[in-house]
């Protein structure tokens, strides 16, 4: 026998044994084999976009975790900037507020002085006044002979005065 030329039954009976054993594989394991392969390849699939799905969630949520903490530095910057104006509005108003009663208690002690500086002078007059009377009085009573004994009075009777 030789194997270089091969008999038409040795070729017949192989090409029927490949036809059987291509179409008892085609019914039986090509199906399921094929199945296994697409099922395995879709399970693939569905494991990358589920991948990729967790992975854009995970960079929507970080981007979410980076604004939310951006809005709370912003707020936390506006509240301070907040406390901030408020303590130095605090500050000038006390400041605003002691400058008016400092204004008010000068204007008032200023009012006093002036009140007590025309009292005195209303006493000063008064006084004065009495003194005049009462030098005018002497010199009227005293019998005034001649020149030198009126000036000799007036000088003696401004001697005897004194202003308290």
């Amino acid at each position: 026998m030789d194997l270089i030329t091969p008999e038409f039954g040795l070729v017949f009976w192989t090409l029927i044994t490949f036809l059987i054993l291509l179409f008892i594989l085609r019914k039986f394991a090509w199906k399921p084999i094929l199945g296994a392969v697409s099922d395995r390849e879709e399970g693939i699939k569905d494991a990358l976009a589920s991948a990729e799905k967790a992975r854009q969630e995970m960079e929507n949520l970080t981007a979410d975790n980076e604004r939310i903490l951006q809005e709370a530095r912003a707020e936390r910057e506006a509240m301070l900037k907040d406390a901030r104006d408020m303590k130095n509005k605090m500050i000038a108003d006390a400041k605003d507020e002691a400058q008016e009663q400092a204004n008010k208690i000068i204007e008032q002690a200023q009012a006093a002085i002036e009140s007590e500086k025309k009292a005195a002078m209303a006493e000063l007059k008064s006084h004065v006044a009495g003194l005049s009377i009462d030098i005018a009085e002497k010199v009227v009573r005293k019998e005034l002979s001649n020149k030198d004994s009126q000036e000799k009075l007036v000088e003696e009777m401004l001697g005897e005065a004194t202003l308290n």
